[in-house]
């Protein structure tokens, strides 16, 4: 397998922190890999590192077959980057911020104008191309931000939490970007808090804890690794959920999980799904859901590491620290 980004080892420390203690991580060529964790996890830091933006104080990695730290400047030639924040001028329009970018890269006016209508025609901008940026929504300022990371036609793209505080149109749109970047051919890095956008984008997913990789594998792979599958009640009356509760306990043998009035519980057996049933038909419950599914990925999230993975942690790993290259 052709492997676009390949690090081993990768430790970054800030005093008595340790930020990555030992990382190893692998992007196929052409794919998506999300990088999953909480906040200070340190997916921003592998990213950083990966970018060119810090030194590791261990181990090596390569991009392109070439080395960030011995080659850094070849490896700026094939990445992009996008980071939590937009990095568009808001004072200019959205032409003028993919043509300065492309005059930056070195582009010729005229080519450089010519990539920056490109892009905004194949993000759906077009119409605003001559609008100061600080009229855009925040899905299209996101939009633009990933269309300056590809002024330079990029190898292999970076998405550090590309829609954190997006609302959910946004969100969608930022990943029907994500989806034809990586149809064209592009490699994606993306790294995430939120489960369902791995889980939506992602060929693979890495999940990161404290530092460290606890757990890598394809989304359905990693929902099989806790085991088994959940027994998911929604009884159609809110009332009947205590009630409910105490027959899928008897039953399972498990303690069952509620939410939002949807009851959760492992299960071992499936023929337990007839025998709840029978026992909701004979009490006389209803319910709007009944049915096997396998673990989410917040249930995944959980069984690795022991919290949810919303959980706020120490965030000195994934503070923004001063660029050292």
């Amino acid at each position: 397998m052709s492997y676009a980004i390949e690090a081993e080892g990768l430790v970054k420390k800030y005093g008595d922190f340790t930020a990555l203690d030992g990382v190893d991580l692998e992007v196929p060529a052409g794919k998506v890999v999300g990088v999953l964790g909480p906040n200070g996890a340190g997916k921003t830091t592998t990213v950083r590192i990966l970018a060119t933006l810090m030194r590791p104080d261990a181990g090596h990695a390569v991009i392109g077959g070439h080395d960030i730290v011995k080659d850094p400047v070849k490896v700026r030639q094939l990445i992009g980057l996008t980071g939590q924040y937009a990095s568009v001028d808001e004072t200019l329009t959205g032409t003028e911020n993919l043509v300065l970018i492309g005059r930056l890269l070195g582009l010729s006016r005229r080519d450089a104008r010519a990539r920056a209508a490109q892009l905004l025609e194949n993000f759906s901008l077009t119409d605003a191309a001559r609008k100061p940026i600080a009229t855009f929504s925040g899905g299209m300022r996101r939009r633009l931000d990933l269309a300056a990371s590809l002024v330079g036609r990029p190898r292999v793209l970076f998405l550090d939490e590309p829609t954190t505080g997006l609302d959910p149109h946004a969100r969608n749109e930022v990943w029907d970007v994500v989806r034809n970047l990586v149809a064209d051919g592009s490699t994606v890095l993306l790294t995430t808090q939120y489960l369902e956008e791995a889980d939506q984008l992602a060929d693979s997913i890495t999940v990161f804890d404290q530092g460290r990789k606890v757990a890598e594998g394809r989304p359905g792979e990693l929902k099989r690794r806790v085991g088994g599958q959940v027994l998911q009640v929604r009884p159609t009356v809110a009332a009947d959920v205590p009630v409910v509760a105490s027959l899928l306990a008897e039953l399972s043998g498990h303690s069952p999980a509620e939410d939002s009035g949807v009851l959760t519980v492992p299960v071992d057996d499936p023929l337990l799904v007839a025998a709840v049933a029978r026992r909701l038909d004979g009490a006389g419950i209803t319910a709007d859901e009944l049915g096997l599914r396998l673990p989410s990925l917040d249930e995944v999230f959980l069984a690795l590491t022991g919290h949810a993975p919303s959980a706020a942690e120490d965030a000195k790993a994934d503070v923004q620290q001063p660029a050292t290259v």
